[in-house]
């Protein structure tokens, strides 16, 4: 043995304390990594094979997306997939647009997908997205070039397939709402290689008709591909340089076409566009049956003001006729007529009550009065001169002596000193 194999190996150094241990639950973890994904990736778009498809009685939609590569689970919600424009089919190529994130009970890495569309569509919307920049640059969806409807318009075009639902719809709610407009249809069928030249002639023709006081053009609803015929170029520009204002109504209320930037109202459905282009015709009646109340008032406070008015005219030209004047002049004259003769009846009376006043002062001084106790007066008889001296007599000269009643002739036979 050496001194070697004699020394114990030394024992190794233990710390004084380990570190403790960060323990996840399988929630927790599961929760961090949806926390991660969530955050670290965000919302994209993933294309991919649709398989798996699962529709249970909630309403949610449970998919794959694959392709020779890899797959991916899925899940659409029922708030998110009723806003698809189009039946999903196990085998169909999909563009997916969601967040990724984790199903924390399974632990299953997900999309949450919020919109979904055929992959065979993309080439169309990217055509519409085209288009509707370009003729937005040109100005052909300008607010300042659209126009006001009609607030009653006496005759509507109406642009769409005589044998839809979209047509029936259309005539119901104008005959409804206000039976007083007639109506023009111009057929036209609405998808298919031949609808867009077909749409865009009769814009051209109803705006040289200038027939129609607005015009509506229509159809239900559908796909895009369905829809296509609107957001052709060419029936953009027949609405752009259409005489007639155009409202449009077609598919359902998410879809959007270029024909409804051009047009000058659009409506989400057919049946919104025929309530846009007329009035209610109810409401009108109403309306009119209140101003006619208001009016009919009107005009009695009007007639009662003007009679009067009338009256306090006639009064006026009453008193100031020539006829009144004349009236009130021949009265004032009658009157001035009485009080002259009252006032001359009144002047005699007081010079007759004067006159017989002197008279019996006169009376009383007369000589007659004299005469009446008893005296005479006595003249000449030759030339009537009065005596008063017995020595005015000759003897043998005749005089007149007056007494109260009658006279006497006599001749002097003796004068008496």
């Amino acid at each position: 043995m050496t001194d070697c194999d004699a020394i114990p190996p030394a024992l190794p150094t233990l710390p004084a304390a380990a570190p403790a241990r960060a323990v996840y639950s399988v929630g927790q973890l599961n929760r961090e990594v949806r926390t991660l994904l969530e955050s670290g990736i965000g919302e994209i778009w993933v294309q991919g094979e649709l398989s798996n498809l699962a529709r249970p009685s909630s309403g949610h939609w449970y998919f794959s997306l694959k392709d020779r590569d890899a797959q991916l689970r899925c899940a659409m919600f029922r708030t998110r997939n009723t806003l698809a424009r189009f039946t999903p089919r196990e085998g169909q190529q999909v563009l997916a647009y969601g967040r990724v994130s984790l199903y924390e009970q399974r632990g299953d890495y997900q999309l949450l997908v919020e919109r979904l569309e055929d992959a065979g569509l993309g080439a169309l919307q990217r055509a519409f997205e085209e288009l509707k920049a370009r003729l937005a640059a040109e100005g052909l969806f300008a607010a300042a070039r659209k126009r006001a409807l009609p607030a009653a318009p006496r005759r509507i075009g109406v642009i769409t397939s005589p044998t839809g639902a979209a047509i029936r719809d259309i005539l119901h709610i104008l005959q409804r709402r206000f039976p007083a407009a007639a109506v023009v249809i111009y057929p036209v069928p609405v998808q298919g290689a031949a609808a867009a030249p077909a749409i865009a002639a009769s814009l051209d023709l109803a705006s040289a008709r200038a027939e129609c006081d607005v015009l509506i053009l229509a159809r239900g609803g559908g796909s895009l591909e369905d829809l296509w015929a609107f957001n052709d170029e060419r029936v953009a520009r027949a609405i752009y340089r259409c005489s007639v204002p155009v409202i449009t109504g077609i598919g359902h209320e998410i879809d959007f076409t270029i024909a409804d930037f051009v047009a000058d109202l659009r409506a989400p459905t057919p049946s919104g566009a025929a309530e846009l282009a007329v009035p209610d015709a109810g409401a009108w009646l109403a309306r009119l049956s209140r101003l006619g109340a208001r009016f009919g008032a009107a005009m009695r406070r009007q007639f009662g003001h003007e009679r009067l008015r009338l009256s306090a005219l006639a009064r006026r030209l009453q008193q100031a006729h020539p006829g009144a004047r004349l009236a009130q002049s021949s009265q004032r004259l009658d009157d001035l007529e009485s009080r002259l003769q009252f006032a001359w009846q009144a002047r005699l009376s007081a010079c007759v009550a004067r006159l017989e006043t002197a008279a019996r002062a006169l009376q009383a001084v007369s000589p007659l009065a004299t005469l009446g106790r008893g005296f005479a007066v006595i003249t000449r008889s030759a030339d009537g001169a009065l005596v008063t001296s017995a020595g005015q007599l000759a003897i043998g000269e005749r005089f007149d002596a007056r007494l109260a009643s009658g006279s006497l002739q006599a001749t002097v036979l003796e004068r008496r000193p």
